[in-house]
């Protein structure tokens, strides 16, 4: 069950790095039970493919089909409810109304009309000003629908990652995106080559006015993740200010590299705890304080080189020779030439996972 609501999950987010299947769609909905034979006469499933299918019954598939899974409800009409079996239900919400819910478990958030799209910006445009970000959203149990129309751009998206066939069969990559084809009637390399044209400018204007949304998208993230641990009032460096002295003189000078990368790792703290979190990963280290302090002038300047205006080189030099030694760079041109020999895990890190 873990793996089929992880499936879920990702078809509901796109997000970035969602699995590809090598044939066929990753993960398909069908909003009709009527419409599963013409999909497996498709090539838009295969072997490794997931497909959700109402009112099924019994999850179950074959060694040369895709697998398919049960659920009960609605995946794309906010209000309403989906449940796969008897212990799994996501509740489906509209983002304007959000704020004034009560969360009784897990819930897809989707920006569904104009309201909820400005109110979404809103949201996004107080975070970046003030640090504060919506209680909701950052709320471990909820997950925000479609990122990739909401800043986080098309990477990892797309018709081979997923699929939502309408109650008329119509195809799109998830409910309220644009029609792609028809089932039955198109092939994945159809659906792929009317996607790809559209994916990089089918933001709205509001967000494509934002090119930071992808960052704000990252962090929010990175504090969810940060709540589900226990942590509580999570700032994160950039939105609404910076933790370190270093980091805020060369936040004045700038430009500054951490403002609008969605792949570049953040800097987040809560009372006395500091935190280092990469987005592609997910992975979460923490910081004694002045290493964050470092960290942090890393990822605003975006090298050893520009930092060391600010703080010490020394130090900076074993912070980010500590994160390259984890697959990690703080910034986008490190200078490695100063890295250290020796483990470095007991001086910079106080826990990672």
């Amino acid at each position: 069950m873990a793996g089929i609501k992880r499936q879920l999950m990702l078809w509901g987010t796109g997000k970035p790095g969602a699995d590809h299947s090598a044939t066929g769609a990753a993960t398909v909905v069908l909003e009709n039970a009527a419409h599963l034979s013409a999909l497996l006469g498709s090539d838009l499933v295969g072997p490794n493919s997931t497909v959700f299918v109402p009112g099924l019954l019994e999850d179950g598939g074959t060694p040369e089909g895709p697998f398919l899974a049960g659920y009960e409800g609605s995946l794309s009409e906010p209000g309403a409810e989906c449940s796969l079996g008897s212990d799994f239900y996501l509740q489906i919400q509209n983002y304007g109304i959000s704020a004034y819910m009560s969360v009784v478990g897990p819930t897809l958030i989707r920006v569904a009309d104009d309201m909820d799209l400005d109110a979404y910006v809103t949201d996004a445009d107080e975070a970046r000003r003030t640090g504060v970000f919506p209680d909701f959203l950052t709320n471990p149990v909820i997950q925000l629908a479609d990122l990739p129309a909401l800043g986080a751009g098309p990477a990892g998206d797309g018709p081979r990652r997923r699929l939502h066939a309408g109650q008329d069969g119509t195809l799109s990559t998830a409910p309220g995106g644009a029609p792609l084809g028809v089932l039955g009637e198109d092939t994945l390399d159809e659906l792929e080559a009317r996607w790809l044209p559209g994916a990089a400018t089918a933001a709205a204007a509001p967000v494509a006015e934002r090119p930071w949304l992808g960052r704000y998208l990252a962090a929010v993230g990175a504090v969810r993740d940060l709540r589900a641990r226990g942590a509580a009032d999570v700032r994160v460096s950039g939105f609404g200010g910076r933790l370190g002295a270093a980091a805020r003189a060369a936040d004045a000078e700038g430009p500054v590299v951490d403002g609008t990368d969605a792949t570049l790792p953040l800097l987040l703290w809560s009372g006395e705890n500091a935190y280092v979190h990469d987005p592609a990963s997910g992975r979460t280290f923490g910081l004694d304080p002045v290493a964050a302090g470092l960290a942090e002038a890393l990822l605003v300047s975006g090298s050893t080189a520009a930092a060391a205006a600010h703080a010490d080189r020394d130090g900076l030099e074993r912070v980010a020779a500590y994160f390259a030694d984890a697959g990690i760079t703080l910034g986008t041109a490190e200078d490695r030439s100063g890295e250290r020999s020796g483990d470095r895990s007991g001086e910079l890190v106080t826990a990672g996972s």
